[in-house]
């Protein structure tokens, strides 16, 4: 987490940066704002502190002579997490964030272990509880609303209920909070937020900034999936400006995921956050300017080139697009859904999740592998877990989920039937009513949170008026004649993974998705190249005597 460099080493990484000078007691970079970039400690002592809740402070580290300053924020430059202070007087190379992602290219093995660390150090914070403070009822359904939206976008945070920790008791009185007010967001900057959504908080504490609506870029992606962060590692890598949006997190559904074991190369399976964090990591480092949350609202593409409007009224131009926005869950079709959704009714398994599912009764529908995985994931700490699925699993399950759910003792498999009732109160689930699809007959089930993993609908609702060609399901048609790979009936723009007609629902057949669409990009790019009018300077003339 943090190596030193040897005299060799920083003059070898000099070059990239500039030099900077810090009187004894000044501060370096403050919590909130945005910091030098990543910095070189030449000579003197930085101490690096972070706030707790509250007015305390705890120390991190002290950096000295051949450490240097920065975590993944500095890739982007975003706001500073930590506070930084000169204790001596203090030299140093700060390298500002295209020049350090010029760096970890350039110097391929200094550059890996400075990733390692900035993406340790970035753990580090997650657990320690950097960044804003979130304060209301653990089980409000916003709470877990905006912690779910940090966490999916692997920034710190930190939770307090106002019932259990004085502290946020305190604070809650100070600034007078009313009840549907809650919960309020402490952001690093100081700001106050009020029950807020998820871009009013992104913003406040720097995740996302305004996009320059000059900029041409060559490739826009929509949609931070596999295969859209995949499109983006590949055409960054390959020297393409590439941005990349997404109107809530990256990962996708497969970010989502508790734990995936038959992806290619993990033998002993890895969680879908940490292998979707580590792609968001690598697009970064290859240049690739991410805008989350950003919404895509309109896609215009009847003129060279393709215009985006967002939902914040921005406009984005591009050269081609890459739609990349995936499929989503059904909603269950039962009453009083709205009630519990988002306190006792959910659409995916995180550790949140599996926090507040601990030794309770939970119901989870769906019969594909992402809800087997939530299945194995939940049993772990559950209760007792119900699997509804309508087909027998061996039908749309990989069998090694099938063997390892029949191995579980407390989870019952229900085959032929669908769930008809939601019964509680204020929010809270206390049973589930079951019903046969063949009888008719119907069952109670005990159920404090119910999990909803079935079907999948594509997000191409905002493609509505663009001219685009959909199946009947509402998916991306792509190919055909005189068509690139996965190019729609519109040239320059493609659709990858889930979202595509006909595409294999698999998070190995998404990445690769991405791998090919951009060799398909750059033959667009270069046939378009070809077609444009070709400018002749008009030549000297040369007299004899000259």
């Amino acid at each position: 987490m943090f190596p030193r460099l040897s005299d060799d080493e920083l003059a070898r990484l000099s070059r990239f940066g500039e030099l900077r000078t810090y009187r004894a007691g000044e501060m370096i970079s403050r919590i909130g704002e945005t910091g030098p970039g990543l910095m070189l400690v030449l000579s003197g002592e930085v101490e690096v502190t972070q706030h707790d809740h509250g007015d305390k402070t705890s120390h991190i580290v002290t950096h000295e002579r051949g450490n240097f300053m920065g975590e993944l924020a500095q890739l982007s430059g975003r706001p500073v997490l930590v506070d930084s202070k000169a204790l001596t007087d203090v030299e140093g190379i700060a390298i500002a964030p295209d020049r350090l992602r010029a760096l970890l290219i350039a110097e391929a093995e200094l550059g890996e272990r400075i990733m390692r660390s900035l993406i340790l150090r970035r753990m580090g914070l997650i657990e320690a509880g950097a960044g804003p403070i979130i304060i209301g009822n653990e089980a409000d359904g916003n709470v877990l609303r905006l912690v779910n939206f940090l966490r999916r976008n692997g920034h710190p945070y930190q939770r307090l209920d106002p019932v259990q920790d004085s502290c946020a008791r305190t604070l809650v009185e100070r600034f007078q909070v009313a009840e549907e007010e809650l919960p309020i967001v402490l952001c690093p900057n100081g700001k106050l937020l009020r029950n807020p959504d998820e871009g009013q908080l992104a913003r406040c504490v720097g995740l996302v900034g305004p996009i320059n609506a000059d900029k041409l870029y060559d490739l826009v992606v929509v949609g931070a999936g596999p295969s859209g962060l995949a499109t983006s590692v590949y055409a960054g890598s390959e020297g393409l400006s590439v941005l990349t949006i997404d109107c809530r997190s990256f990962g996708g559904q497969a970010g989502a995921s508790a734990w995936i074991e038959n992806y290619l190369g993990f033998p002993t399976g890895i969680s879908g956050m940490a292998l979707m964090g580590r792609a968001f990591s690598q697009a970064q480092k290859f240049g690739v300017e991410l805008a989350i949350p950003d919404e895509a609202v309109k896609l215009e593409c009847e003129n060279d080139p393709c215009h985006l409007l967002l939902a914040n009224g921005e406009r984005v131009q591009a050269r081609a697009v890459v739609i990349a926005t995936g499929a989503r869950y059904r909603r269950l079709g039962v009453e009083r859904l709205d009630e519990f959704e988002g306190s006792s009714v959910h659409y995916w398994a995180s550790p949140l999740e599996a926090d507040l599912a601990a030794n309770e009764d939970v119901t989870l529908v769906g019969g594909g592998n992402s809800a087997g995985q939530a299945v194995v994931f939940l049993a772990s700490r559950a209760r007792r877990v119900t699997l509804v699925a309508r087909r027998p699993l061996s039908a749309t399950m990989s069998q090694y989920l099938i063997d390892r759910i029949e191995s579980l003792p407390n989870v019952d498999v229900v085959i032929g039937a669908e769930v008809c009732r939601l019964d509680g109160s204020d929010g809270a689930l206390e049973r589930v009513g079951l019903l046969c699809r063949t009888s008719g007959k119907e069952t109670d089930a005990p159920c404090r949170y119910l999990f909803s993993f079935i079907g999948a609908e594509p997000n191409t609702d905002w493609l509505q008026n663009s001219g685009l060609k959909l199946d009947e399901r509402g998916f991306v048609l792509t190919g055909g004649d005189d068509r690139f790979p996965m190019e729609t009936n519109k040239p320059g723009v493609f659709a990858v993974g889930d979202v595509r007609s006909s595409s294999v629902k698999r998070v190995a057949a998404s990445v690769g998705d991405g791998a090919q669409v951009v060799a398909a990009i750059h033959q667009y790019l270069a046939a378009q190249e070809r077609k444009r009018p070709m400018i002749v300077q008009p030549q000297m003339q040369v007299t004899a005597a000259g």
